[in-house]
C-alpha cells in the first residue's frame, strides 16, 4: 500500500489494518517514496528476536563492547550530568 503523508494522518486505522495483514506501507512525500512501515512482529521474526531486542547492525555490528543494545543506548542518552 502507498499512502501520502497527509493520508498517514487521516487514515491511521486503515493503515494499521493493512499492517496487521502483513502488507508493508510505503509513505510518499510529493510523489516520492520516503519511508516504509512494516508490522513489528514480522520485523522481529526477520531479526530472530522474540523479546523485542534487536541486534546491533551497520557500522556498529563489529563492536564487541556492546552486549546489551538497550543498555548501551540508555547510557548514551543519560547525558553528562549523570556521569560518574
Amino acid at each position: 500500500m502507498k499512502v501520502t503523508t497527509k493520508a498517514l494522518r487521516t487514515r491511521v486505522r486503515e493503515i494499521l489494518d493493512c499492517l496487521d495483514r502483513g502488507e508493508p506501507v510505503t509513505i510518499t512525500y510529493r510523489g516520492k517514496p520516503r519511508a516504509r512501515l512494516v508490522n513489528i512482529e514480522q520485523d522481529r521474526k526477520k531479526f530472530g528476536s522474540t523479546t523485542g531486542e534487536f541486534p546491533v547492525f551497520g557500522i556498529w555490528k563489529d563492536r564487541d563492547e556492546i552486549e546489551d543494545v538497550n543498555a548501551y543506548v540508555r547510557d548514551l542518552r543519560k547525558g553528562r550530568s549523570h556521569a560518574d
